[in-house]
């Protein structure tokens, strides 16, 4: 099944001149509509999910290329962890009051930036305390908030593995090699 895909391919990048990096755009926008259908039909069976989360993670945490994914997912799965340690620790510590939102967020930066150090997606970090937070700020009440928070997570942790293990199955499944150095065109 490989080769017949990774053939079909190749003819096709030789037909229409495409470079390489057409090729990768090609198999993103294929992998991109592949995890979508998978975290929106899964998602759609847990009671409460709203599969956008999911599905935006997922997007974020994708690429072409595996090792680019890999990367992607580990950055955005440490940054997501510790967006929803801090947001669950002021909850705990504050409750859901409106006034913790930026003290925690803010915090959340300073974690992220100064103790994991992780800058791809760290972003992210701050992102997550926001949504955790301000889950329970919406349901008025701390412990309705955290599991809400806490769902909301899981359902973007999901959507990383889902693209991190289809962007790992459409590189094995639709090779493209990438040009040798003699022959790098743009």
């Amino acid at each position: 099944m490989a080769g017949i895909i990774t053939n079909k391919a190749k003819a096709l990048k030789e037909m229409l001149g495409l470079s390489f990096d057409h090729l990768l755009a090609l198999r993103f926008a294929v992998n991109v509509a592949i995890a979508t259908t998978i975290v929106w039909v899964i998602l759609s069976y847990i009671k409460g999910s709203n599969p956008i989360w999911a599905i935006a993670s997922m997007v974020a945490a994708s690429d072409p290329q595996p090792v680019e994914a890999r990367r992607m997912f580990k950055s955005r799965l440490v940054n997501v962890s510790v967006g929803c340690a801090v947001g669950l620790l002021f909850l705990v510590i504050g409750g859901a009051k409106e006034w913790m939102l930026p003290i925690a967020l803010a915090t959340t930066v300073l974690v992220s930036a100064y103790i994991i150090r992780i800058k791809t997606m760290w972003r992210q970090a701050p992102i997550t305390a926001a949504v955790v937070i301000a889950a329970a700020i919406g349901h008025d009440s701390t412990i309705t908030g955290i599991g809400y928070g806490v769902h909301k997570v899981a359902e973007v942790i999901f959507g990383c593995l889902v693209g991190l293990t289809v962007s790992w199955a459409m590189s094995h499944v639709w090779l493209i090699e990438a040009p040798s150095a003699d022959n790098v065109t743009s």
